[in-house]
């Protein structure tokens, strides 16, 4: 399985599917790759703030790739002409034998802030089952309870991709609380460094995490991949 990170919250997840995390490429500063250099079979966008809904109805629109979100999320993307699959917090779907999203809370808001803040329902993050590998991706959230008692208790966790900007979301000090109550195996920090205002030192963070609960980090720079 191959991880290439794509800048800010945005991941390419390769393996039996290709999967495409909250694809913000065109207008995301960090990034090296543009929106018509990605082929995803499924994309999964955590919410609709500009930054993470992204170019994800250009790059459906383009691949056939469905989006899945939350219902009223699926419905905004539907409404805009492209495929997508809508789920709600908790419920689970298998796609293939190889392939499983489970959506979970996320501490956030969600509105599509390039369209009059049109509301896209509630924000989430993803348990994703593939090719035998559990991931999590958390989206944008607070440090919550349920990264303990219905995340982390529930699932055995390969690979966590958690935010550690602040401001918006959890900052490294809650994020390293995550990575304990998840007990992940490894931990990729995300939604930093983008804008000033998110800069945070992420050689700190795995210093932090590591003396914690001892998971490995994997510190990505946007383009770069990691394979496991």
């Amino acid at each position: 399985m191959k991880i290439t990170y794509l800048g800010h919250s945005a991941f390419m997840v390769e393996g039996s599917e290709k999967l495409l995390f909250d694809p913000f490429l065109k207008d995301n500063p960090m990034a090296t790759l543009g929106p018509d250099d990605v082929k995803p079979s499924y994309i999964l966008v955590s919410h609709g703030h500009s930054d993470h809904l992204g170019d994800a109805i250009y790059i459906g629109a383009k691949t056939g790739a469905p989006i899945v979100a939350v219902n009223e999320l699926a419905i905004y993307c539907q409404n805009k002409g492209v495929a997508s699959h809508a789920m709600h917090i908790g419920g689970k779907h298998r796609f293939s034998d190889s392939f499983a999203v489970k959506l979970t809370t996320a501490v956030h808001g969600s509105a599509n802030d390039a369209d009059n803040m049109c509301y896209t329902g509630l924000a989430c993050g993803f348990i994703v089952e593939l090719d035998g590998t559990t991931l999590y991706f958390a989206g944008d959230t607070a440090l919550t309870y349920d990264m303990k008692a219905v995340i982390g208790d529930l699932h055995d966790i390969d690979v966590c991709f958690l935010p550690i900007g602040d401001n918006f979301t959890m900052g490294p000090e809650d994020a390293v609380i995550a990575a304990q109550w998840l007990g992940a195996k490894t931990v990729i920090p995300m939604h930093y460094n983008t804008y000033p205002l998110l800069n945070q030192d992420p050689q700190a963070y795995a210093e932090a995490v590591k003396a914690k609960c001892g998971a490995e980090v994997v510190i990505l720079q946007p383009g770069a991949e990691w394979k496991f």
